[in-house]
């Protein structure tokens, strides 16, 4: 059995490649793929967690959060292609949609 610390650990790491990549990158799909990375990064902890303690709570949870996240991911989406469609680029630099 595979000790409760790596899957921590690699939680971990997939939790800061999403946090550079939503700093680092301009583009919005990256920044939305970068966010989903995050997101399962922490179902990844919430489920390591659950097993070791022998909960089932956890696993519930983690479901929950996959339907907010496939959700998030249809709506994001749609934003995303409207922004695109009205702009013509997906460069988080280039909107200023919020500005008269």
């Amino acid at each position: 059995m595979v000790p409760v610390d790596y899957y921590i650990i690699l939680s971990a790491f997939l939790f800061v490649i999403g946090v550079i990549g939503v700093i680092i990158s301009r583009n919005l799909i990256i920044m939305f793929i970068s966010i989903e990375i995050m997101l399962n990064a922490a179902n990844l902890a919430i489920m390591a967690f659950s097993r070791h303690l022998k909960l089932m709570d956890g696993h519930v949870f983690v479901f929950l959060v996959m339907t907010v996240a496939a959700a998030e991911a249809a709506v994001g989406l749609a934003i995303i292609i409207a922004i695109f469609r009205g702009r013509e680029s997906v460069d988080a630099d280039a909107l200023n949609l919020m500005k008269w």
